[in-house]
């Protein structure tokens, strides 16, 4: 992938601000509090018809015990050996602090373009205040204010002018399926995405909540092609005390919400809780497709009927919608991970079915003949034909001359017969019955 800007610099000098700008959105969290910026955060931009890749990175630091610090400057390393250019960000009224210097040494010897910002220049009395900046030997320094935009359109123009047009980019992802890995914290999301990409994209820890950002990954290898979303694990809404951790929350919700596919994760020496059942029922009310993984399988003691009895338990806590794929995972021992891909594939596959009106009522009308609703205060309901609805998930319209008095056992019934005939293995399914 061409044309990647990385975004580096100390913690708390605005490089989240300036990520939300160059990328219109508001996906990386801004607080004036470091550390909040964890996992390298990847966005898109657009600057006089050039399409370019942003990558926000976590605060460089250095000589603390934090065990988030060491992996933050990892993070901070691959982001570098990643871009095409970078953006060394300093603060316009603090000036040169160690740490500045730390990364300014790093940086010269990363033979990548670099672009110095000096940010907060928020007003025209900070002009000519970054000169200081120069004494770090990267050439020009670039006034910007982050927060209200000035002088990122200078800035833009010199880093897009070295870049190729990537008009095709934005069109080529379009089309791609968004699997999103999800489930309550640390449950092995960032451990699961690191072991199918190879590299240590995520930062993984013991602590739970560590991913506060909702995270997209290019994925293609073994004849794969999609983006793998690794999201902040949920949380009850009673155990959410910090406000950063409440937006986590909410952009895992939304990431739920925008996705395809859920890969939805669960610790299976645990076992599902009652807020693995609101995720779960967070993903069919939005008529996603899931694959349910039972993680930390390696931890779970075993017999020859283990496996059977815990997928058999789990269907049953997850009913009345659970004709999903269900498979028993262990991250570290690399067990059945790849096999979650294939199953969330089919499983997309399966939501964007278009079953042909003709076969559909073939298949359909005779089994209503053999098995009739029931006749309701002496009138009996005739069904004339059934099509599927042009809708992102799939959606049925039954035709019938009395829809006000179909029960709700016969709407399952016929959701079960679709299921049957027409594999909806994995996707929550709509039925509506209506007057012909």
């Amino acid at each position: 992938m061409g044309n990647i800007i990385a975004i580096v610099g100390r913690p708390n000098v605005g490089k989240s601000t300036l990520f939300n700008r160059l990328t219109e959105s508001r996906n990386a969290i801004v607080k004036e509090v470091s550390g909040v910026t964890r996992d390298r955060l990847y966005g898109k931009g657009e600057w006089n018809g050039v399409i370019f890749s942003v990558i926000d990175t976590g605060g460089y630091a250095i000589g603390t015990e934090d065990i988030f610090e060491g992996e933050i400057r990892k993070q901070v390393d691959l982001a570098i050996e990643e871009a095409n250019a970078i953006v060394f960000m300093v603060d316009v009224m603090s000036g040169i602090v160690d740490l500045d210097e730390i990364v300014a040494r790093k940086l010269r010897k990363s033979k990548k373009p670099v672009y110095l910002v000096a940010n907060k220049v928020d007003n025209t009395e900070r002009i000519g205040m970054s000169a200081e900046f120069y004494t770090f030997g990267l050439g020009e320094v670039f006034d910007v204010s982050a927060t209200n935009g000035s002088g990122t359109g200078e800035l833009l123009d010199e880093i897009t002018k070295n870049f190729g047009k990537e008009e095709d980019i934005k069109k080529e992802e379009e089309g791609l399926p968004r699997i999103a890995i999800v489930g309550r914290p640390n449950v092995g999301k960032s451990s699961l995405v690191n072991a199918l990409t190879g590299e240590e994209r995520n930062i993984v820890t013991d602590i739970s909540g560590t991913t506060r950002d909702s995270i997209n990954t290019r994925y293609r290898a073994y004849g794969f092609d999609f983006i793998l979303i690794d999201t902040a694990g949920v949380r009850k809404k009673a155990k959410v005390h910090e406000d950063i951790e409440y937006y986590s929350v909410l952009r895992s919700i939304r990431t739920i919400e925008s996705c395809d596919v859920c890969i939805f994760m669960i610790d299976s020496s645990i076992g599902i809780e009652k807020q693995d059942l609101n995720i779960y029922y967070i993903i069919q009310k939005n008529s996603k497709g899931v694959v349910v993984l039972l993680n930390k399988w390696d931890l779970v003691s075993k017999d020859q009927n283990t496996l059977k009895k815990a997928i058999e338990m789990a269907k049953e806590q997850l009913a009345p919608f659970n004709d999903v794929p269900v498979l028993a995972t262990s991250v570290p021992n690399k067990q059945r991970i790849f096999k979650s891909i294939e199953e969330a594939i089919r499983v997309n596959e399966n939501r964007i079915k278009k079953i042909p009106t003709s076969k559909l009522n073939e298949v359909m009308l005779e089994i209503i003949a053999h098995t009739p609703p029931a006749a309701v205060k002496g009138k009996y309901i005739r069904i004339k034909y059934i099509q599927q609805l042009p809708t992102h998930a799939p959606s049925f319209a039954v035709f019938c001359n009395l829809p006000q008095y179909i029960q709700d056992s016969y709407k399952r019934f016929i959701e079960n017969r679709l299921r049957e005939n027409f594999d909806f293995n994995g996707v929550p399914i709509k039925v509506f019955f209506r007057k012909k």
